[in-house]
C-alpha cells in the first residue's frame, strides 16, 4: 500500500433515478457481475437495486480494500454498509507497473481515466487481478446478515454507477491512489522506442504516453446563447427561377441551429461521430419547428410520407433524433439472445404482484386494455408510446429500464396496470 496522502475519497450521494441500478461501462458491469454471482439471495439484490435508484445510498467514502456509506431502506431505518475487496500486494502492484510502462496504450488509457479490456486482460497474465470475481466483494453491515443484504448490493449498485465515471475509484479499492499511480508511472520512464532500419512513424497511443503527463489542453470555446442569425433575404430583386424564398429563409435558420448542436456535441466529452442522415430522416428533420403549410407539402413529399405520418415522424423526431426515428418506423422481430435479454429485463423490472399485463408484437409491447406501449430499440432502449385519437405517438424519452420507460406514458411504477 502506499503511505501517500490520498488513501481516502468521499464521493456526494447520487440523486434518483432508474439509470442507477445498472452500469453503462464494461468495467461498472463486470462489478455488478461479481455482485451477482456471488449474492445467494436474488431478493435482496432486486431489493438493494430499488434502494439505490430511489436515492437511499449516502456519500460513498472509497479506501484501500473498502467502500462505506450509510443506506436508507424504504421504511426510513439507517445503516451502515461497507463492501471490502483484497488490496494487491506491493508485488503485484510492482508486476502491473511494469506491464503497463512496456505497452504505451496501457499508459495512454489509465492517464484517460479508462479501463480497456486488453488492460485488464494484460493484467491478468501478469498475475494481477484488478476487477473483482466471483465471492471477491465481502459485505459487511451492520443490519446483521451474514451474506449480502439489501444494503450492501445498494452500495454495490452505487459504486457501479461511480466506477462508471471514475475507474480510479476501483484501483483505490485495490490500494493505489490516483496520484501514486500516475507517480509511479512516471518515475519508470517513459516507453522505449523500437529501433527499426525502416522509419516507420510513431503510434498516436505512444506519441500521447511519451512523458507520461501531457499538459493541460487549452480551454474550450464558449458556447454561444443561442443560434447564429442568418443573414437577411430581403431584396427587391425577384428570386430566380426554382428558388423558393420560404424555404431558403428556414434552411438557413436551420442551418445555424443545427450548427449550434455541433458544437454542443462538440464541446461534450461524450460526443461521437453519427452516420449521415439519409434524404428522408433529413426532411424530417428540417421539418422540425416548420409551420408554413407549403414548405410542410415539400418536406413530405421529401421524405416519402403523408402531412400525417410526417407529424408523427416529427415529433418522434423531437423527442430523442434519429434513434427515435428508427423506433418510429421500425418494427422487426425479436429474437435469440436479444429476446431472452429483453424478457429479462422486463422481469426483472417489476415484482410479480406490480408486473403489468403486456402483450408482445415484434419489437413491440403493448399494455393488455390500456393505451400504453414500449417499443425497443436495437441499441436494447425502452422507448414509451401512448395512443392519441386512435394513433401510437412517442410519449417521452427512452430509458434502459422498461418500468422508468413506462412510467413515461403516464403509468405509475409499483401500480397495477389494469
Amino acid at each position: 500500500m502506499s503511505d501517500d496522502g490520498d488513501l481516502e475519497r468521499t464521493f456526494a450521494a447520487l440523486p434518483p433515478g432508474r439509470e442507477r441500478g445498472g452500469a453503462r461501462t464494461w468495467w461498472g458491469r463486470a462489478w455488478l457481475k461479481a455482485l451477482e454471482d456471488s449474492a445467494l439471495d436474488l431478493k435482496q439484490v432486486k431489493a438493494g437495486r430499488r434502494h439505490a435508484r430511489a436515492g437511499g445510498v449516502g456519500a460513498v467514502s472509497v479506501r484501500p480494500g473498502r467502500i462505506t456509506a450509510v443506506v436508507r431502506s424504504a421504511d426510513g431505518a439507517t445503516h451502515r454498509a461497507d463492501v471490502l475487496l483484497a488490496e494487491l500486494s506491493d508485488e503485484q502492484w510492482d508486476r502491473f507497473l511494469a506491464m503497463s510502462v512496456e505497452r504505451a496504450g496501457h499508459v495512454a488509457a489509465l492517464l484517460d481515466r479508462e479501463m480497456p479490456p486488453h488492460l485488464v486482460e494484460d493484467a491478468q497474465s501478469a498475475g494481477v487481478e484488478l476487477l473483482p470475481g466471483i465471492g471477491d466483494l465481502e459485505p459487511e453491515c451492520d443490519c446483521g446478515a451474514w451474506d449480502h443484504c439489501a444494503h450492501t448490493t445498494a452500495l454495490c449498485y452505487q459504486m457501479a454507477s461511480l466506477l462508471d465515471e471514475d475507474s480510479f475509484a476501483l484501483l483505490l479499492m485495490r490500494g493505489r491512489s490516483e496520484r501514486a499511480l500516475l507517480d509511479a508511472l512516471q518515475a519508470r520512464g517513459t516507453v522505449p522506442t523500437p529501433v527499426s532500419s525502416t522509419p516507420e512513424g510513431v503510434d498516436a497511443a505512444e506519441a500521447y504516453a511519451t512523458g507520461a503527463l501531457l499538459p493541460p489542453l487549452p480551454a474550450l470555446p464558449e458556447l454561444p446563447s443561442e443560434p447564429g442569425t442568418p443573414p437577411s433575404f430581403d431584396s427587391e430583386t425577384p428570386p430566380a427561377p426554382g428558388i423558393d424564398p420560404a424555404g431558403l429563409r428556414h434552411l438557413a435558420a436551420l442551418t445555424a441551429i443545427e450548427a449550434r448542436r455541433l458544437l454542443v456535441e462538440a464541446l461534450q466529452e461524450d460526443s461521437f461521430a453519427r452516420e449521415e442522415l439519409t434524404i428522408a430522416q433529413d426532411a424530417v428533420r428540417l421539418a422540425s419547428g416548420v409551420s408554413d403549410g407549403l414548405v410542410l407539402t415539400r418536406l413530405a413529399q421529401g421524405a416519402g410520407r403523408s402531412p400525417e405520418a410526417l407529424a408523427g415522424a416529427v415529433r418522434a423526431w423531437l423527442t430523442g433524433g434519429v434513434d427515435a426515428l428508427s423506433v418510429w418506423d421500425e418494427e422487426w422481430s425479436v429474437s435469440g439472445e436479444r429476446l431472452a435479454r429483453a424478457r429479462a429485463a422486463l422481469d426483472a423490472a417489476w415484482e410479480p404482484a406490480e408486473r403489468p399485463s403486456l402483450r408482445a408484437g415484434g419489437n413491440r409491447w403493448t399494455v393488455v386494455g390500456g393505451d400504453a406501449q414500449l417499443r425497443l430499440g436495437r441499441d436494447g432502449r425502452w422507448w414509451p408510446y401512448r395512443k392519441e385519437r386512435g394513433r401510437w405517438l412517442p410519449a417521452s424519452g427512452p430509458s434502459r429500464d422498461p418500468a422508468t420507460a413506462l412510467a413515461g406514458c403516464g403509468v405509475p411504477f409499483g401500480e397495477e396496470v389494469l
